[in-house]
């Protein structure tokens, strides 16, 4: 077994400019940090428990075969945030057959982002 010790997702943005504005100021992401200069700086944003990287050009969008999940404590607020602030979103909150309540957003190249609350009474979360 590989010893994991960290990990991110690495999106390589059509355009890295609106792509980090968005996850910074759009979604709200806090930064982990920046490296390099100017204006193909790459920023690594936290992630909950983990890290996106966004990095690099890409000639197209991603795949649809790649979404990102988040999960947020309350997503009917995050739902009056992120629109507020003009964030395409393609389905509102839905509690789902599953359990979960969730959202569909979209970043500036279509990555579609599923935004989940876990209830209080899903078995997902851990109960004594």
């Amino acid at each position: 077994m590989v010893n994991v010790v960290s990990s991110r997702i690495l999106l390589q943005p059509t355009d890295l400019e609106r792509s980090r504005a968005f996850y910074r100021d759009d979604l709200g992401l806090a930064v982990y940090r920046e490296f390099g200069s100017g204006p193909e700086r790459g920023t690594v944003f936290f992630l909950g428990g983990g890290y996106l990287e966004v990095s690099g050009r890409s000639g197209a969008p991603m795949s649809a075969a790649l979404r990102i999940w988040l999960q947020v404590p309350d997503v009917a607020a995050a739902h009056a945030e992120l629109a507020g602030r003009g964030v395409t979103v393609l389905r509102p909150p839905v509690k789902e057959p599953w359990g979960l309540v969730e959202m569909w957003i979209a970043d500036p190249d279509g990555l579609e982002i599923v935004v989940v609350e876990v209830p209080a009474d899903h078995p997902i979360r851990y109960r004594p």
